[in-house]
């Protein structure tokens, strides 16, 4: 499934995604990430410690919605599962993500933690 080239304009330009999963006894957990859409899947970083992450991977099932920086009343949502979730060990995509949306490098790294890519694969595109 595919959105209007609107809602796709949405998810390629640095609109922050929040992303809703499912915590351990039922409750509804939302968090904003950095994320991009690669002509076929919405894609974001987290790092493998994250509470979301243990969400998905228990429960693939997930929503994200973002908001068009340049239009706060355009908006989309992408309800679908997480197709795959692939080790990133060079931190490239975690810093593709930050030129997108801060214009350099990500600042941030630490030798610590561990980043992965979460691939969702849109089941539905909802949104204005």
């Amino acid at each position: 499934m595919v959105g209007t080239e609107k809602q796709l304009a949405v998810l390629r330009k640095p609109s922050f995604g929040h992303v809703a999963t499912l915590g351990p006894h039922g409750e509804p957990q939302v968090s904003p990430v950095w994320i991009d859409w690669d002509g076929e899947f919405l894609v974001f970083s987290q790092t493998t410690t994250r509470q979301k992450l243990k969400n998905l991977r228990r429960d693939n099932r997930i929503s994200v919605s973002a908001t068009d920086p340049d239009d706060p009343y355009m908006y989309v949502e992408v309800r679908g599962v997480v197709d795959r979730v692939e080790d990133d060990p060079d931190k490239s995509f975690i810093d593709r993500m930050a030129r997108k949306y801060l214009g350099t490098d990500y600042p941030w790294h630490s030798d610590d933690e561990t980043r992965v890519i979460v691939y969702v694969r849109p089941e539905r595109f909802v949104g204005r």
